[in-house]
């Protein structure tokens, strides 16, 4: 079996004091916290796509990334070394799970015939690999929006065909991801939105996008696929308004057209921000909704407007990540998939080790910090005191439907000017960084 990375042993926790950049400080896979080990309670994952895929280009240059593949120029050969590689990395790193687009694992034919036969073959290397690994896959997905056939959406194209040929290629996907034991399946819309109202019918693109949703569900039982259906919400890019906006657009779609028993939502932190709302803003709102199932760990740019993918190191978004998902009971069968690419200069190999323990340190710091948030109930007992006026009185009476507008005239009449408290957020933001600055 060949090497790729040489001269990169398996990564070990080596505590805060390690200055090695290959070496975990903060993630101890095998720390107990809870009654799970961090690695049980993290579920961290390598995306495919940016970890062996992305090439470092923009628009004003081709790509910088220096790998050890690069000598390899036969589509198929190369498709089959990147799987060695993939295991090789993850292993490495002790990362139990990676995700993948259909694209990604195998390069598209002339034909969808060839494509799939493609698929196989990479299917069946990934298949061999992994018996003689722990690695598993946390989730497939398909990539129907790269290729030119998606230019005005793939499930919302105003061409049925296009939604023939997309069905066809979530059909192989979803075959491919039962196949190899995926514990998920993510939609992501891609280019299911629109650029301008004045040639879009929506109110089709969205029945469409719901029976697109609905066949799924359909042909997931007619192959006992039992995994967990995911919907990642994004705003924009690469369409102007995609129908996924952000959570809340998301929770609504699927109970409007009564699917949300089949799928929970798989949050990007860089989406979030992209909706102009925070991560943790997108995560709260898929619990409470009960629809929390996944995790793309990244971060964006505050002084750039687009998705940046950038790896994740900002341990106040982390620990405020990782407080709701504590709060949502876990990942369930989701985990915290690193949707992220090493930045363009970081073209060596070892940056793409360096990139993963800096984000896999951040989740972990976090999720200690979160731990302990939780277990002393700083902000529960808080927001518990905050709403205590609903818990008994008048505000019992609201909630249990037992007064209406003329009991409530009468209540205030009665009582006066109400008594109002303060919110604290300044009090709660410095707690919040003592137990980040002072947590073990």
């Amino acid at each position: 079996m060949n090497e790729f990375f040489k001269g990169i042993g398996k990564i070990q926790y080596e505590g805060p004091a390690s200055d090695n950049p290959l070496a975990f400080r903060y993630y101890n896979p095998v720390e107990v916290i809870g009654g799970k080990t961090l690695k049980d309670h993290l579920r961290f994952a390598v995306a495919y796509w940016h970890t062996f895929q992305a090439r470092g280009s923009d628009p004003f240059g081709p790509g910088t990334a220096r790998r050890p593949w690069d000598t390899i120029t036969d589509p198929m050969e190369l498709a089959i070394a990147k799987v060695e590689a993939s295991f090789e990395f993850c292993e490495k790193l002790d990362v139990p799970f990676f995700c993948f687009h259909d694209r990604d694992i195998a390069p598209e034919a002339n034909t969808l015939a060839e494509t799939n036969q493609r698929l196989d073959t990479v299917v069946s290397a990934i298949k061999a690999r992994m018996a003689g690994s722990n690695v598993k896959l946390l989730w497939g997905t398909t990539n129907a929006f790269s290729n030119p056939r998606f230019m005005h959406g793939a499930s919302t194209s105003p061409h049925a065909d296009v939604f023939a040929y997309a069905a066809a290629q979530v059909k192989k996907a979803m075959e491919i991801t039962k196949e190899l034991d995926g514990q998920n399946y993510v939609f992501w819309g891609g280019r299911e939105g629109y650029e301008t109202l004045l040639n879009t019918d929506m109110k089709r693109e969205l029945d469409n996008l719901a029976r697109f949703l609905g066949m799924a569900v359909s042909y997931a039982k007619e192959i006992g696929f039992e995994g967990q259906f995911l919907i990642e919400p994004k705003p924009k890019e690469p369409t102007k308004h995609q129908y996924d906006f952000d959570a809340a657009t998301v929770v609504g779609f699927l109970k409007t057209y009564g699917l949300d028993k089949h799928f929970k939502l798989n949050i990007e932190a860089n989406h979030a921000s992209l909706a102009q709302h925070t991560f943790q803003h997108d995560l709260a709102v898929a619990r409470i909704n009960g629809m929390l199932g996944s995790i793309d760990a990244n971060q964006g740019d505050s002084n750039l407007g687009w998705d940046t993918d950038q790896f994740p190191t900002n341990l106040y978004d982390a620990t405020l990540a990782m407080y709701e998902t504590i709060l949502a009971g876990g990942l369930g069968k989701g985990g915290l998939n690193f949707d992220a690419k090493v930045r363009r200069g970081s073209f060596q190999p070892d940056d793409m080790f360096i990139s993963h323990i800096a984000g896999m340190d951040t989740f972990a710091r976090g999720f200690k910090v979160a731990w302990q948030l939780q277990a002393d109930k700083v902000f529960t007992k808080f927001v518990d005191e905050r709403y205590a006026s609903w818990y008994s009185g008048i505000g019992a009476d609201i909630e249990a439907g037992k007064v209406g507008f003329r009991e409530l005239e009468a209540y205030s009449l009665k009582n006066g000017e109400p008594s109002i408290r303060s919110g604290r957020q300044e009090m709660l933001e410095g707690i919040l960084n003592q137990y980040i600055i002072e947590t073990k």
